[in-house]
Protein backbone atom coordinates (compact mmCIF):
# COMPACT_ATOMS: atom_id res chain seq x y z
CA UNK A 1 0.00 0.00 0.00
CA UNK A 2 1.21 3.32 -0.96
CA UNK A 3 2.57 5.65 2.11
CA UNK A 4 -0.39 8.20 3.01
CA UNK A 5 1.07 11.44 4.38
CA UNK A 6 -0.45 13.10 7.02
CA UNK A 7 0.11 16.28 9.35
CA UNK A 8 2.42 13.59 11.56
CA UNK A 9 4.89 13.92 9.18
CA UNK A 10 5.99 17.72 10.26
CA UNK A 11 5.86 17.08 13.76
CA UNK A 12 9.59 16.13 15.84
CA UNK A 13 9.78 13.15 17.17
CA UNK A 14 10.08 13.37 20.72
CA UNK A 15 13.53 13.26 22.14
CA UNK A 16 13.34 11.74 25.46
CA UNK A 17 12.76 8.67 24.14
CA UNK A 18 15.41 8.82 21.83
CA UNK A 19 17.89 9.61 24.54
CA UNK A 20 16.20 7.10 26.71
CA UNK A 21 17.28 4.33 24.71
CA UNK A 22 20.84 5.55 24.23
CA UNK A 23 20.67 5.45 28.08
CA UNK A 24 19.65 2.04 28.26
CA UNK A 25 22.62 1.40 25.76
CA UNK A 26 24.75 2.79 28.06
CA UNK A 27 24.41 1.02 31.53
CA UNK A 28 25.79 3.56 34.67
CA UNK A 29 24.90 6.44 32.75
CA UNK A 30 23.31 9.35 34.92
CA UNK A 31 20.56 11.23 33.38
CA UNK A 32 20.29 14.87 33.38
CA UNK A 33 17.88 14.38 30.43
CA UNK A 34 14.14 13.54 31.88
CA UNK A 35 12.29 16.49 33.85
CA UNK A 36 10.61 15.15 37.06
CA UNK A 37 11.65 14.79 40.96
CA UNK A 38 13.18 12.16 42.73
CA UNK A 39 10.78 12.12 45.30
CA UNK A 40 7.56 10.08 45.63
CA UNK A 41 3.30 11.37 46.20
CA UNK A 42 3.08 12.16 49.98
CA UNK A 43 0.96 9.22 52.11
CA UNK A 44 -2.20 11.33 51.74
CA UNK A 45 -2.64 10.16 48.08
CA UNK A 46 -2.05 6.30 48.82
CA UNK A 47 -4.20 6.51 51.72
CA UNK A 48 -7.27 7.82 49.72
CA UNK A 49 -6.98 5.03 47.81
CA UNK A 50 -9.00 2.70 49.49
CA UNK A 51 -12.22 5.31 49.47
CA UNK A 52 -11.83 4.72 45.73
CA UNK A 53 -12.10 1.07 46.26
CA UNK A 54 -14.79 0.94 48.20
CA UNK A 55 -17.47 2.74 46.17
CA UNK A 56 -18.36 0.45 43.45
CA UNK A 57 -19.46 3.06 41.15
CA UNK A 58 -16.06 3.95 40.82
CA UNK A 59 -15.50 1.77 37.98
CA UNK A 60 -17.80 3.70 35.96
CA UNK A 61 -17.27 6.76 34.01
CA UNK A 62 -17.51 10.34 36.46
CA UNK A 63 -17.50 13.92 34.97
CA UNK A 64 -15.89 14.76 31.87
CA UNK A 65 -14.34 17.78 33.55
CA UNK A 66 -12.91 16.02 36.99
CA UNK A 67 -14.70 14.89 40.20
CA UNK A 68 -16.61 17.89 42.49
CA UNK A 69 -14.03 17.12 45.89
CA UNK A 70 -10.93 17.61 43.23
CA UNK A 71 -12.19 20.36 41.74
CA UNK A 72 -13.18 22.15 45.24
CA UNK A 73 -9.77 21.33 47.28
CA UNK A 74 -8.44 22.86 43.24
CA UNK A 75 -10.66 25.88 44.03
CA UNK A 76 -8.76 26.08 47.18
CA UNK A 77 -5.36 25.54 45.95
CA UNK A 78 -5.73 27.95 43.42
CA UNK A 79 -7.40 31.00 45.58
CA UNK A 80 -4.62 30.17 48.29
CA UNK A 81 -1.31 30.10 46.24
CA UNK A 82 -2.18 31.46 43.00
CA UNK A 83 -4.44 34.11 43.76
CA UNK A 84 -6.96 33.07 41.30
CA UNK A 85 -10.55 33.28 42.42
CA UNK A 86 -12.99 31.19 40.72
CA UNK A 87 -16.13 32.84 39.59
CA UNK A 88 -18.89 32.88 36.93
CA UNK A 89 -16.76 34.04 33.86
CA UNK A 90 -14.14 31.10 34.69
CA UNK A 91 -13.91 27.40 35.56
CA UNK A 92 -11.53 24.37 36.41
CA UNK A 93 -11.05 21.43 34.54
CA UNK A 94 -8.82 18.49 35.32
CA UNK A 95 -7.38 17.19 32.82
CA UNK A 96 -4.92 13.76 32.09
CA UNK A 97 -1.96 16.08 33.01
CA UNK A 98 -1.01 20.00 32.01
CA UNK A 99 0.01 18.60 28.60
CA UNK A 100 -3.63 17.59 27.55
CA UNK A 101 -4.40 20.85 29.10
CA UNK A 102 -2.75 22.25 26.59
CA UNK A 103 -3.93 20.27 23.64
CA UNK A 104 -7.44 20.98 24.96
CA UNK A 105 -6.88 24.85 24.67
CA UNK A 106 -5.23 24.71 20.93
CA UNK A 107 -7.85 22.56 19.35
CA UNK A 108 -10.69 24.27 21.29
CA UNK A 109 -9.39 28.44 20.53
CA UNK A 110 -8.07 27.59 16.86
CA UNK A 111 -9.01 26.71 13.31
CA UNK A 112 -6.27 24.97 10.92
CA UNK A 113 -3.93 27.35 9.78
CA UNK A 114 -4.55 30.14 12.32
CA UNK A 115 -1.13 31.03 14.87
CA UNK A 116 0.35 30.12 18.09
CA UNK A 117 3.31 32.48 19.35
CA UNK A 118 5.92 30.64 20.98
CA UNK A 119 8.55 31.81 22.82
CA UNK A 120 12.07 30.38 22.04
CA UNK A 121 13.33 28.47 23.56
CA UNK A 122 10.31 26.41 23.71
CA UNK A 123 8.84 22.93 25.86
CA UNK A 124 8.78 21.04 22.66
CA UNK A 125 4.86 19.34 23.12
CA UNK A 126 3.65 22.54 22.55
CA UNK A 127 5.75 22.96 19.15
CA UNK A 128 4.47 19.43 18.44
CA UNK A 129 0.48 20.14 19.68
CA UNK A 130 0.34 23.43 17.56
CA UNK A 131 1.38 21.58 14.45
CA UNK A 132 -0.88 18.51 15.24
CA UNK A 133 -3.81 21.01 15.72
CA UNK A 134 -2.84 22.24 12.01
CA UNK A 135 -1.52 25.58 12.93
CA UNK A 136 1.54 27.50 12.88
CA UNK A 137 3.60 27.72 15.59
CA UNK A 138 5.30 31.67 15.27
CA UNK A 139 8.29 31.17 17.04
CA UNK A 140 9.68 34.33 19.07
CA UNK A 141 13.16 34.57 20.30
CA UNK A 142 14.08 35.30 24.00
CA UNK A 143 16.46 37.91 24.91
CA UNK A 144 20.23 36.94 26.10
CA UNK A 145 18.78 35.63 29.75
CA UNK A 146 15.67 34.10 28.09
CA UNK A 147 13.47 36.61 29.57
CA UNK A 148 10.57 37.64 26.89
CA UNK A 149 10.83 40.63 24.41
CA UNK A 150 7.15 41.77 24.70
CA UNK A 151 8.18 44.13 21.36
CA UNK A 152 8.82 41.31 19.09
CA UNK A 153 5.96 39.49 20.56
CA UNK A 154 3.95 42.33 19.74
CA UNK A 155 5.05 42.69 16.19
CA UNK A 156 4.51 38.92 15.60
CA UNK A 157 0.93 39.26 16.05
CA UNK A 158 -1.36 38.97 12.60
CA UNK A 159 -4.75 38.30 12.03
CA UNK A 160 -4.65 34.92 12.83
CA UNK A 161 -3.03 34.91 16.08
CA UNK A 162 -5.34 32.85 18.33
CA UNK A 163 -2.76 33.22 21.04
CA UNK A 164 0.83 33.75 22.95
CA UNK A 165 2.05 30.92 25.08
CA UNK A 166 4.23 31.67 28.05
CA UNK A 167 5.72 28.93 30.65
CA UNK A 168 6.86 30.45 33.95
CA UNK A 169 8.69 29.22 35.92
CA UNK A 170 9.94 28.11 32.59
CA UNK A 171 11.10 24.93 30.71
CA UNK A 172 13.72 24.67 29.52
CA UNK A 173 15.36 27.86 30.72
CA UNK A 174 14.13 27.46 34.29
CA UNK A 175 13.92 31.52 34.16
CA UNK A 176 11.07 32.91 36.10
CA UNK A 177 9.19 35.99 34.51
CA UNK A 178 8.40 39.05 35.88
CA UNK A 179 5.57 40.37 36.61
CA UNK A 180 5.43 42.76 34.62
CA UNK A 181 6.54 41.23 32.02
CA UNK A 182 3.25 38.96 32.13
CA UNK A 183 1.26 41.69 32.90
CA UNK A 184 2.13 42.90 29.53
CA UNK A 185 1.56 39.88 27.88
CA UNK A 186 -1.75 39.56 29.50
CA UNK A 187 -3.03 42.93 28.18
CA UNK A 188 -1.53 42.66 25.12
CA UNK A 189 -4.03 39.98 24.80
CA UNK A 190 -7.07 41.48 26.19
CA UNK A 191 -6.46 44.20 23.86
CA UNK A 192 -5.79 42.19 20.32
CA UNK A 193 -8.59 40.16 21.57
CA UNK A 194 -6.76 36.70 21.63
CA UNK A 195 -5.81 34.70 24.69
CA UNK A 196 -2.89 34.32 27.00
CA UNK A 197 -1.76 30.70 27.61
CA UNK A 198 -0.24 30.03 30.93
CA UNK A 199 2.08 27.27 31.56
CA UNK A 200 2.67 27.35 35.20
CA UNK A 201 3.56 23.18 35.91
CA UNK A 202 6.38 24.70 38.08
CA UNK A 203 4.38 27.12 39.67
CA UNK A 204 5.99 26.12 43.63
CA UNK A 205 9.27 25.29 42.34
CA UNK A 206 11.35 29.37 42.95
CA UNK A 207 14.49 30.17 44.47
CA UNK A 208 15.97 32.91 46.14
CA UNK A 209 12.99 34.55 47.41
CA UNK A 210 11.55 34.80 43.78
CA UNK A 211 7.77 34.56 43.69
CA UNK A 212 5.72 33.18 41.55
CA UNK A 213 3.50 35.03 39.68
CA UNK A 214 -0.56 33.54 38.05
CA UNK A 215 -1.36 35.92 34.91
CA UNK A 216 -5.29 34.57 35.86
CA UNK A 217 -4.75 36.47 38.97
CA UNK A 218 -4.47 40.45 37.26
CA UNK A 219 -7.69 42.21 37.49
CA UNK A 220 -9.83 41.60 34.90
CA UNK A 221 -7.94 38.99 32.98
CA UNK A 222 -10.48 36.27 33.05
CA UNK A 223 -11.57 36.20 29.82
CA UNK A 224 -8.77 36.28 27.73
CA UNK A 225 -6.41 33.67 30.15
CA UNK A 226 -6.01 29.72 29.87
CA UNK A 227 -3.90 28.83 32.62
CA UNK A 228 -2.58 25.15 32.78
CA UNK A 229 -1.16 23.22 36.26
CA UNK A 230 -0.02 19.94 37.11
CA UNK A 231 0.37 17.67 39.80
CA UNK A 232 3.33 15.62 38.29
CA UNK A 233 6.07 18.06 39.35
CA UNK A 234 5.05 19.39 42.76
CA UNK A 235 3.32 16.11 44.21
CA UNK A 236 5.66 13.25 42.56
CA UNK A 237 2.77 12.69 40.78
CA UNK A 238 4.24 11.93 37.04
CA UNK A 239 3.08 8.72 36.17
CA UNK A 240 -0.79 9.68 37.88
CA UNK A 241 -1.26 11.85 35.06
CA UNK A 242 -3.44 14.33 36.78
CA UNK A 243 -3.29 17.91 36.05
CA UNK A 244 -5.63 20.90 35.04
CA UNK A 245 -6.59 24.14 33.70
CA UNK A 246 -8.18 27.30 35.06
CA UNK A 247 -10.13 28.62 31.27
CA UNK A 248 -12.84 31.25 30.57
CA UNK A 249 -15.91 29.71 31.27
CA UNK A 250 -17.18 30.49 27.64
CA UNK A 251 -14.85 27.90 26.55
CA UNK A 252 -16.11 25.05 28.82
CA UNK A 253 -18.19 23.49 26.07
CA UNK A 254 -15.82 23.30 23.83
CA UNK A 255 -13.18 21.97 25.92
CA UNK A 256 -15.79 19.16 26.77
CA UNK A 257 -16.11 18.05 23.59
CA UNK A 258 -12.17 17.92 23.33
CA UNK A 259 -11.74 16.49 26.33
CA UNK A 260 -14.81 13.77 26.06
CA UNK A 261 -13.76 12.67 22.70
CA UNK A 262 -9.78 11.89 23.99
CA UNK A 263 -10.34 10.95 27.33
CA UNK A 264 -14.12 10.84 28.39
CA UNK A 265 -12.83 11.44 32.57
CA UNK A 266 -9.30 11.55 34.19
CA UNK A 267 -9.07 8.73 35.75
CA UNK A 268 -10.85 8.54 38.65
CA UNK A 269 -8.26 6.55 41.05
CA UNK A 270 -5.59 9.48 39.85
CA UNK A 271 -8.52 11.86 40.88
CA UNK A 272 -8.95 10.32 44.79
CA UNK A 273 -5.11 10.21 44.92
CA UNK A 274 -4.97 13.95 43.90
CA UNK A 275 -7.53 14.82 46.34
CA UNK A 276 -5.55 13.33 48.86
CA UNK A 277 -2.41 14.91 47.30
CA UNK A 278 -3.36 18.76 47.90
CA UNK A 279 -5.07 17.41 51.27
CA UNK A 280 -1.00 16.60 52.40
CA UNK A 281 0.71 19.11 54.82
CA UNK A 282 2.27 21.79 53.05
CA UNK A 283 5.13 20.91 54.46
CA UNK A 284 5.56 17.95 52.22
CA UNK A 285 6.13 20.30 49.59
CA UNK A 286 8.42 22.77 51.29
CA UNK A 287 10.65 20.19 53.02
CA UNK A 288 11.01 18.70 49.12
CA UNK A 289 11.49 21.99 47.47
CA UNK A 290 14.12 22.63 50.38
CA UNK A 291 16.17 19.47 49.61
CA UNK A 292 16.16 20.23 45.60
CA UNK A 293 17.40 23.30 46.39
CA UNK A 294 20.25 22.46 47.63
CA UNK A 295 20.59 20.13 44.84
CA UNK A 296 20.17 23.28 42.63
CA UNK A 297 23.22 24.96 44.77
CA UNK A 298 25.56 21.96 44.09
CA UNK A 299 24.73 22.01 40.60
CA UNK A 300 25.14 25.55 40.02
CA UNK A 301 28.62 25.08 41.90
CA UNK A 302 29.75 22.68 39.85
CA UNK A 303 28.84 24.32 36.33
CA UNK A 304 30.64 27.74 37.35
CA UNK A 305 34.02 25.07 36.42
CA UNK A 306 32.27 25.60 32.81
CA UNK A 307 33.33 29.26 32.83
CA UNK A 308 34.75 30.48 29.06
CA UNK A 309 33.08 26.80 27.85
CA UNK A 310 29.39 27.70 28.61
CA UNK A 311 27.27 30.25 29.02
CA UNK A 312 24.59 29.66 31.87
CA UNK A 313 22.03 31.98 32.47
CA UNK A 314 20.18 32.82 35.74
CA UNK A 315 17.72 30.55 36.32
CA UNK A 316 14.98 30.79 39.60
CA UNK A 317 12.78 28.59 39.39
CA UNK A 318 11.71 24.99 37.80
CA UNK A 319 14.53 22.19 37.97
CA UNK A 320 16.68 23.22 34.67
CA UNK A 321 19.65 25.12 33.90
CA UNK A 322 20.64 25.97 29.83
CA UNK A 323 23.88 25.98 28.67
CA UNK A 324 25.28 27.44 25.62
CA UNK A 325 28.04 25.32 24.66
CA UNK A 326 30.68 27.88 22.61
CA UNK A 327 31.46 25.33 19.87
CA UNK A 328 30.02 24.35 16.17
CA UNK A 329 29.64 20.69 16.77
CA UNK A 330 26.29 19.44 16.17
CA UNK A 331 23.81 19.63 19.25
CA UNK A 332 23.24 15.54 18.88
CA UNK A 333 26.46 14.51 18.16
CA UNK A 334 27.77 16.11 21.39
CA UNK A 335 24.56 14.55 23.49
CA UNK A 336 25.33 11.28 22.28
CA UNK A 337 29.24 11.24 23.42
CA UNK A 338 28.54 12.36 26.30
CA UNK A 339 26.49 9.74 27.12
CA UNK A 340 28.76 7.42 24.92
CA UNK A 341 32.10 8.60 26.54
CA UNK A 342 31.23 9.60 29.72
CA UNK A 343 28.09 8.40 31.01
CA UNK A 344 25.99 11.29 31.37
CA UNK A 345 22.70 12.08 29.29
CA UNK A 346 21.20 15.77 28.48
CA UNK A 347 18.69 16.72 26.14
CA UNK A 348 19.48 18.83 23.11
CA UNK A 349 19.10 22.53 22.56
CA UNK A 350 17.53 21.77 19.18
CA UNK A 351 14.32 19.87 20.57
CA UNK A 352 13.57 23.35 22.16
CA UNK A 353 13.95 25.35 18.96
CA UNK A 354 17.38 26.11 19.67
CA UNK A 355 18.52 25.38 16.24
CA UNK A 356 21.43 28.20 15.86
CA UNK A 357 24.46 27.48 18.06
CA UNK A 358 24.50 24.43 20.48
CA UNK A 359 22.36 23.78 23.66
CA UNK A 360 21.82 21.37 26.35
CA UNK A 361 19.17 21.35 28.78
CA UNK A 362 20.04 19.72 32.27
CA UNK A 363 18.03 18.85 34.56
CA UNK A 364 18.49 18.16 38.49
CA UNK A 365 15.10 17.32 39.80
CA UNK A 366 15.11 13.77 39.47
CA UNK A 367 18.62 13.62 41.51
CA UNK A 368 19.74 13.17 44.88
CA UNK A 369 22.72 15.59 46.26
CA UNK A 370 25.12 13.03 45.60
CA UNK A 371 23.58 11.51 42.23
CA UNK A 372 24.32 15.39 41.46
CA UNK A 373 27.79 15.72 42.06
CA UNK A 374 28.34 13.16 39.89
CA UNK A 375 26.17 13.57 37.53
CA UNK A 376 27.67 16.83 36.71
CA UNK A 377 30.82 16.47 37.48
CA UNK A 378 30.81 13.93 34.52
CA UNK A 379 29.09 16.40 32.30
CA UNK A 380 31.79 18.88 33.53
CA UNK A 381 34.80 16.62 32.68
CA UNK A 382 33.16 15.49 29.63
CA UNK A 383 32.58 19.04 28.22
CA UNK A 384 36.36 19.61 28.89
CA UNK A 385 37.43 16.75 27.32
CA UNK A 386 35.41 16.81 24.36
CA UNK A 387 35.94 20.54 23.06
Amino acid sequence: MTNILSRMEAVQSPIIPIVGELIRNTPGTISLGQGVVSYPPPPEAIELLPKFLSEESNNLYKQVIGIPPLIAAIQAKLQSFNGIEIKDDNCVVVTAGSNMGFVNAVLTITSPGDEIILNAPYYFNHEMATIMAGCHPVIIETDENYQLRVDAIEKAITPKTRAIVTISPNNPTGVVYPEASLRAVNELCRERGIYHISDEAYDYFTYNGVKHVSPASFPGSSKHTISLFSLSKAYGFASWRIGYMVIPSDLLVSIQKVQDTILICPPVISQYAALGALQSSPKYIQENISKLAKVRSAVLDSLQKLEGICTIAPADGAFYFFLKVHTSMDTFTLVERLIKEYQVAALPGTTFGMNQGCYLRVAYGALQQETAKAGIERLVTGLKNIL
